[in-house]
């Protein structure tokens, strides 16, 4: 199983991520996380993208590129994988689909739906010290001009498969599970 979660931050793709992942055995690879981790952690790609982060920018395509690539290439990602948080742009999608080859070309891509008044509440629920209001507008911002794009790119590519994320999380895990499994041929337990 190759996936991809794509929505709006704060819609509940990591959660979902999580539960499919622990359902489907496959590694859940959210670049948010490993950026978080690389800050924490002190590393020269955690220093260089913390004030991008803080400001709610997007880090930039080489630095996230180099994150993903090391981590596809780590022996659990063999069996699968499914993306969280990467692609966020065209030019990103187009390195992805360079690094994956037509061998372990995406098999879906699930869209998450959300309001952007729901997403600032629940963004704010959450309790990370970057979670501002003001901060979650700007990540708003910057995913409406950098991410959607790729709604149209997988959609016309036939990968697209949208998931209403306003329900509870097991509704949007339901709904998860039959999109996935109507991309992969009935995987998805």
């Amino acid at each position: 199983m190759r996936l991809v979660l794509l929505g709006p931050p704060g819609c509940g793709k990591g959660t979902q991520a999580a539960r499919l992942c622990a359902r489907e055995g496959v590694v859940h690879l959210s670049t948010g996380d490993l950026l978080r981790a690389a800050v924490a952690a002190g590393t020269p790609l955690g220093l260089r993208a913390k004030p991008i982060m803080d400001a709610g920018k997007l880090v930039p395509d080489d630095l996230v590129i180099g994150l993903v690539r090391e981590r596809l290439e780590a022996k659990d990602a063999a069996k699968g994988f499914l993306l969280d948080g990467f692609p966020r742009t065209i030019p990103q999608a187009d390195a992805l689909d360079r690094e994956l080859g037509r061998d372990r070309a995406l098999q879906a891509v699930v869209y998450y739906v959300l309001g952007d008044e729901e997403i600032v509440r629940r963004s704010l629920g959450r309790g990370r010290s970057d979670d501002t209001e003001p901060v979650i507008r700007e990540r708003l911002r910057v995913y409406r001009a950098q991410t959607e794009p790729l709604v149209a790119r997988y959609r016309a590519a036939g990968l697209l498969a949208e998931v209403d994320a306003s329900g509870s999380m097991d509704q949007v895990e339901a709904l998860t599970k039959a999109a996935v499994a109507g991309r992969t041929g009935g995987r998805a337990r």
